[in-house]
């Protein structure tokens, strides 16, 4: 359909609908700026990784439409377990551990969301505020009669384990009452109308929806964006040493400038639209570039998905880096570094260990399957045998190793005194 509002015909210019609830009611509420959008995040790890990114930049382009976004905090959720799309229950956290996930996940919000107290400032709220504050039996008196059993038994989060013979305990199946229940509650503190999230989401969203209806509140209304995956059918977000996450301390903004420039050809013109705020005229060339010259394109994808997250001086450094390191042929100091003990060093570092602790490969075996491929260098000369060890040659005058994974990952191993 033909959108009217600025907020929705970005997001569909974009790529970022899936599905929605109602989008010509909701058209018309973004074009005089009344709606109220949140997305939950549940804190099950320290950091978000970049397959959260799609949600946050609908948060982004919600608020620089003129509406107002909120990011809720799963303080009370994470307690539970959202089981959507999982096979096993996930793992139960301690309240200490939840609060130092949030505290974590915070610190990547400021640089996509303005927050304040004027109309259009974004709010950071958690929904452990009423969450651990409701009554049981209240609750399955106000709330649980709502729902349908036969309903919640029909939803993706439930029937796709169920049919896979996965046992789902008692307290999942309560998530999508906790994450409904979420949307009301919203609404009635700061006038929330929209949930946003992935398409796996939906079912979860439009119950609430559907709650909010049951339960007096004014219309409610869910939008959802595509499964993400790369054009080969990987998930987005994962690596071969693991996930790409978004705090800087455990995923450098160097390495996540080369995540994005080794985006895959086919991605490049459906990634610059999601992740940067590039014109789409300025992207529209630049997703037509062929043979060559489509590399300038995956050079611009970086830079301005770097220049987001982590800022400007970040994503030149980083751009500098790649620059020296793959194009001048130089060392450059500013590559990712990983130091250890001298005396560990001195001792003798093997091969194997040294690309483990410089997180090239996430295991022994794997750097060993790695170096039979010729996929492992060390100061630029492919390793022929496992068994080789580091020495006090290896250093270069500033006192490092350069590691490499293929061409296009490196890390600098530097000995250190150590306490």
């Amino acid at each position: 359909m033909s959108f009217k509002s600025e907020f929705l015909q970005n997001l569909d210019q974009r790529g970022f609908i899936h599905q929605g609830s109602d989008l010509p009611a909701l058209d018309a509420l973004a074009r005089k700026g009344e709606v109220v959008g949140y997305i939950g995040f549940d804190c099950t790890a320290v950091s978000l990784h970049v397959g959260s990114l799609i949600q946050i930049m609908m948060l982004h382009w919600l608020q620089r439409t003129g509406n107002k976004a909120v990011a809720l905090m799963g303080g009370g959720t994470t307690r539970v377990g959202d089981p959507s799309g999982r096979d096993q229950s996930r793992k139960l956290l301690s309240v200490e551990e939840i609060e130092a996930n949030k505290e974590g996940i915070k610190q990547v919000f400021a640089r996509f969301l303005r927050f304040g107290d004027a109309k259009t400032d974004a709010l950071m709220l958690d929904n452990a505020e009423w969450l651990t504050k409701l009554n049981y039996i209240d609750f399955l008196r106000d709330v649980g009669r709502h729902f349908s059993v036969n309903r919640m038994l029909s939803m993706d989060s439930v029937k796709l384990r169920l049919d896979r013979d996965q046992e789902m305990s008692f307290i999942e199946f309560n998530y999508m009452c906790l994450q409904s229940y979420d949307f009301v509650e919203l609404s009635r503190r700061v006038g929330c109308n929209l949930q946003m999230g992935g398409s796996d989401q939906w079912g979860n969203i439009i119950t609430g929806v559907d709650l909010g209806r049951r339960m007096g509140t004014p219309q409610l209304y869910a939008l959802t964006t595509p499964l993400l995956t790369t054009a080969s059918g990987a998930k987005m977000g994962k690596t071969a040493t693991g996930a790409v996450w978004l705090n800087a301390e455990l995923f450098s903004p160097y390495d996540y400038w080369q995540f994005w420039r080794n985006t895959e050809d086919a991605d490049v013109g459906r990634f610059l639209r999601l992740f940067t705020l590039l014109p789409i005229g300025e992207i529209v060339r630049l997703e037509a570039l062929q043979g060559a010259e489509i590399n300038e394109a995956k050079k611009k994808l970086a830079s301005e998905a770097t220049r987001l997250l982590h800022g400007d001086a970040a994503a030149d450094e980083a751009a500098r880096t790649a620059r020296e390191t793959f194009e001048e042929g130089t060392l450059a100091s500013s590559l990712p570094t990983v130091e250890i003990a001298r005396a560990e060093f001195e001792a003798g570092l093997g091969v194997l260990s040294a690309f483990v602790r410089a997180g090239l490969v996430a295991s022994n075996g794997e750097a060993r399957r790695q170096i039979k491929g010729g996929g492992l260098r060390l100061n630029d000369v492919p390793i022929a045998d496992e068994r080789a060890v580091l020495r006090a040659a290896d250093l270069s005058a500033d006192g490092v190793a350069k590691l490499s994974l293929g061409r296009k990952r490196h890390v600098l191993l530097k000995p250190v005194p150590w306490p």
